[in-house]
């Protein structure tokens, strides 16, 4: 497995996978620049923080795993180098496990990013107007276990997307489901049902009623896991096209 996985990490380093895995918590980052130097008082850290986590699981981390999950299939689409890979004596799911890591991997990374690089927003932002420095301390255990939650909650988000991703030549259709995915989730926010959606678990973690926190994250996570598993199971199985 340590093979497929050193060429995996080897061929997401050459592409543009880290780009994008940087683009969006970047992105979230400059938005949360420009807003505090539009601000009048200062606000606490804990509000400025959990409000860039917010965005990120609202739209950009659902969008993101699009664009990412489309990038690492279409390596192996464009040059159409899966009858190559097939072809060598590696257990096939191997394969498809190593992608499933690398993008793991990168929505980590990304998780780790967003609140970090918008901390460092924040004190450039202080540092052209030290009125608006954020009050308080920041509450780095807090953080962490919010972005955990949603990482966990998003496993089947990243699940389906990748699915999709690797069975389709054609990056339509990945791109068709994760937009769609992601529309749904937006205009069904406030809905009960919103919580059994993919694209809105991890939102959900910042719900305040308890049975919404349990319920995207227990299904999200578990059945994040499983859809991995049949993802394996169906790729290994058959020729994708």
């Amino acid at each position: 497995m340590l093979a497929p996985l050193h060429v995996e990490f080897v061929k997401l380093k050459r592409s543009l996978a880290l780009v994008v895995a940087l683009l969006a918590p970047g992105l979230i980052a400059l938005f949360t620049f420009f807003n505090a130097l539009r601000m009048k008082t200062p606000g606490s850290w804990d509000v400025w923080l959990t409000s860039s986590a917010g965005i990120w699981a609202f739209f950009m981390l659902p969008m993101s795993v699009t664009a990412l999950t489309a990038l690492v299939a279409h390596m192996e689409h464009g040059p159409r180098t899966w009858d190559h890979l097939r072809a060598l004596p590696v257990p096939r799911w191997r394969l498809y496990a190593a992608k499933a890591v690398g993008v793991l991997a990168l929505v980590a990374l990304m998780s780790v990013a967003v609140p970090t690089l918008s901390w460092a927003a924040l004190q450039a932002g202080s540092a052209i107007q030290p009125g608006i420095r954020p009050t308080g301390v920041v509450d780095w255990g807090h953080q962490a276990g919010v972005l955990g939650r949603m990482y966990l909650a998003a496993l089947m988000l990243i699940a389906i997307q990748l699915w999709v991703a690797l069975r389709f030549h054609s990056f339509v259709p990945a791109l068709s489901v994760g937009i769609g995915g992601t529309f749904f989730a937006v205009v069904a926010t406030s809905a009960k049902q919103g919580v059994f959606l993919p694209w809105q678990m991890p939102v959900n973690m910042l719900a305040s009623e308890p049975w919404r926190v349990q319920t995207a994250l227990g299904l999200g996570c578990v059945g994040g896991l499983a859809v991995l598993v049949l993802m394996l199971v169906s790729l290994s199985r058959r020729e994708v096209r």
